[in-house]
């Protein structure tokens, strides 16, 4: 197995069912409902130094998913144009996530994860197939579309092991 299908891999082993349209709209659900129960000062807490504050991951989830967003569009319409990476580090750096409120945070992810499930939800069946390559990966729409699902699965995880545990 080659490190870029481990790597997709290590989040699609954190979807709990085969019906992973269905597991995006719980995934958010349970984003939405976690960040809710935080005050703006917890918002601000990181559980280690040079980690990101929990703003900071709720919009890293945000970033991340529109840049999925973008690549499911592409492929699905069949763009053969080789998609770039992003430095998931450089987006969180320059968010400035921690000046804004944890209300516009969450309302943005929360449009961002509808905007997905429409887009998704909507998609013929006969793209989810289609392959293209992004950061010099070939993937198919099908798994971009469980990357979403897998990857917030992932940091929900990390937020009730790391940052939940500490405030």
């Amino acid at each position: 197995m080659s490190d870029f299908k481990k790597y997709v891999q290590r989040y699609l082993d954190h979807i709990p069912s085969e019906n992973w349209l269905e597991e995006l709209k719980k995934s958010g659900e349970k984003t939405v409902e976690m960040y809710s129960k935080l005050t703006e000062e917890q918002s601000l807490f990181a559980y280690a130094e040079g980690k990101w504050t929990l703003k900071e991951l709720l919009l890293h989830l945000s970033d991340t998913e529109r840049i999925f967003q973008y690549r499911i569009l592409a492929f699905a319409r069949g763009d053969q144009n080789e998609l770039p990476g992003f430095d998931e580090e450089l987006y969180a750096d320059q968010s400035f996530a921690n000046e804004r409120s944890l209300d516009s945070l969450l309302e943005e992810y929360q449009l961002v994860r509808k905007s997905s499930q429409i887009l998704l939800e909507t998609l013929n069946p006969s793209v989810l197939n289609n392959i293209g390559i992004a950061n010099g990966n070939q993937i198919s729409v099908k798994t971009i579309g469980k990357l979403i699902v897998g990857h917030n699965i992932h940091h929900l995880n990390i937020i009730k092991e790391r940052y939940l545990v500490k405030l």
